[in-house]
């Protein structure tokens, strides 16, 4: 890793660590559990900061995480603590005496309060940080970019999340605010690399959070991580990274422990080299397990997923299997097949079209169905959905 490179961003305390300005590469991760379940929570953020996360995030959404979020940062002040809020904006004041540092999404910033702007906004969330000494994150991620700057920038993705989170730096800025970071995560190595790239030589003394988010189950989901994260680190781009896995609650540390491994061996120079243009073959893109998932089923229905697609490996298809409200529109959207996971039932859709709602224990085979049938069209010759033509498997693709 280049240390020079590293060095030209700005140092950010967030309570005993210090991001950028050449300091060790902070590895973080989230618990899975319910915030608003203390017991199970302090249990979980312990297993991560004891594995070695320098950071452990929660998200907050209700009244209810607050006064939880409360109890655990009494019973763990060990623990440097950060809070997502996504859309719960303004519950800052709430939680900032409890962490050390926020975690605010662009994209989510127009959905509330519409008739306030969005520098006000984030005025409101810098008067409660510097208040109460906290860091902030501008956590700009590909499935919830403000539609307006999506619309603009159409198929330049990694443009439109640039330009968003060089917005929300200069409104920092300007508010004479210096203590943040920025975040620009998607479910694509290539996506990834890129938009941080950009924005690093835009705006190189702000430090990165490295990620690539919706990274799905190990170990594919460690090798996509590897793709997205070693190039940047390699170059000297990140300050702290986190690799977002899709695992049972009991096994959430082992985020930390391929967070520390990549760092080793890019530090060593044991890169993972991309073969051909990108993912090829079968693509699982499921969203790190957190907070937000609305059944804990749905880690179990990710593994199910992989196991009964199984047979299509060779097939260029994406299956999106997302746990909550946040991403889960946006990724399947862009998904060959989606399953947006609900508390009770799960919604299957084909790219933006909803095919239908169905039980957790029913999707499976509607799934399937739909799969076979998208193999079969791509076998006859038309292309795909997103312009690429699928590869039929040997014995004709289709055939479980």
């Amino acid at each position: 890793m280049d240390t020079a490179r590293r060095a030209q961003t700005r140092a950010v305390r967030a309570g005993t660590v210090i991001i950028g300005a050449g300091h060790p590469l902070v590895v973080q991760s989230m618990a899975a559990t319910r915030t608003r379940d203390p017991e199970a929570t302090i249990a979980q953020v312990r297993a991560l900061h004891e594995a070695g996360a320098g950071l452990v995030r929660l998200a907050v959404d209700s009244g209810g995480d607050c006064e939880a979020l409360a109890r655990i940062h009494e019973a763990l002040p060990q623990v440097n603590l950060t809070v997502d809020l996504q859309e719960s904006y303004q519950l800052a004041p709430q939680v900032a005496p409890h962490v050390v540092k926020i975690r605010y999404n662009p994209g989510h910033l127009h959905h509330h309060e519409k008739g306030r702007s969005t520098p006000d906004k984030v005025a409101g969330l810098v008067e409660v940080a510097t208040r109460h000494g906290c860091a902030l994150r501008i956590g700009v991620n590909c499935g919830s970019v403000d539609p307006a700057l999506a619309s603009r920038f159409g198929d330049d993705q990694a443009g439109a999340m640039v330009e968003s989170a060089v917005q929300h730096c200069r409104i920092l800025d300007d508010l004479g605010f210096h203590s943040y970071l920025v975040s620009l995560k998607g479910s694509c190595p290539e996506l990834v690399v890129a938009a941080n790239r950009r924005f690093a030589a835009l705006m190189p003394q702000v430090p990165l959070h490295l990620g690539l988010t919706e990274a799905g189950m190990p170990p594919e989901g460690i090798i996509k991580s590897r793709l997205a994260l070693e190039p940047l680190l390699a170059a000297g781009i990140g300050d702290t990274l986190r690799v977002s896995l899709t695992l049972p609650f009991d096994r959430k540390w082992e985020e930390v422990a391929a967070g520390r491994q990549i760092l080793d061996d890019v530090a060593a120079g044991r890169l993972l080299e991309a073969s051909g243009p990108g993912i090829r073959g079968l693509d699982i893109v499921s969203c790190p397990s957190c907070s937000r998932v609305e059944n804990s089923a749905f880690v179990d229905l990710a593994l199910k997923v992989r196991e009964t697609t199984a047979y299509a490996r060779l097939s260029d298809i994406t299956i999106a299997v997302m746990g909550c409200r946040v991403n889960g529109p946006g990724e399947t959207d862009r998904a060959d097949l989606g399953l947006w996971c609900a508390a009770d039932f799960v919604n299957l859709k084909r790219g933006t079209e909803q095919i239908g709602a169905f039980r957790y224990d029913e999707v499976i085979g509607r799934l399937l169905e739909e799969l076979d049938r998208l193999i079969e069209e791509r076998a006859r010759g038309p292309r795909g959905r997103n312009g690429t033509g699928g590869q039929a498997l040997p014995d004709g693709g289709g055939s479980r």
